[in-house]
């Protein structure tokens, strides 16, 4: 199993943060297939072979992926894109 994680500090509100998590999830799920739902200030995301989280704290938001076996050769496209999402969301990582 590979895991991905990546932490960024959003400098924004909580509500912010939160919106600017669940624009992550809708493109990813839109171009991995993914499900998501709010726990919380915690949202989950999950698709055959694909686990994840992203916890949306006051100063900062971190994204941790568990891929499964089949998707592991995915983990390079998945982890860039996720980088770029919190470009666009939270600015760039310091």
């Amino acid at each position: 199993m590979s895991e991905i994680t990546v932490t960024r500090a959003h400098g924004t509100t909580l509500k912010k943060a939160r919106k600017g998590a669940e624009h992550i999830a809708e493109e990813l799920g839109e171009e991995f297939g993914l499900d998501h739902e709010w726990d919380g200030n915690t949202l989950r995301f999950q698709r055959l072979g694909v686990t994840g989280h992203i916890e949306v704290g006051k100063k900062e938001v971190e994204i941790h992926v568990k891929l499964g076996f089949l998707l592991m050769a995915l983990g390079p496209r998945i982890e860039r894109e996720i980088e770029r999402f919190c470009d666009e969301n939270f600015g760039p990582a310091e």
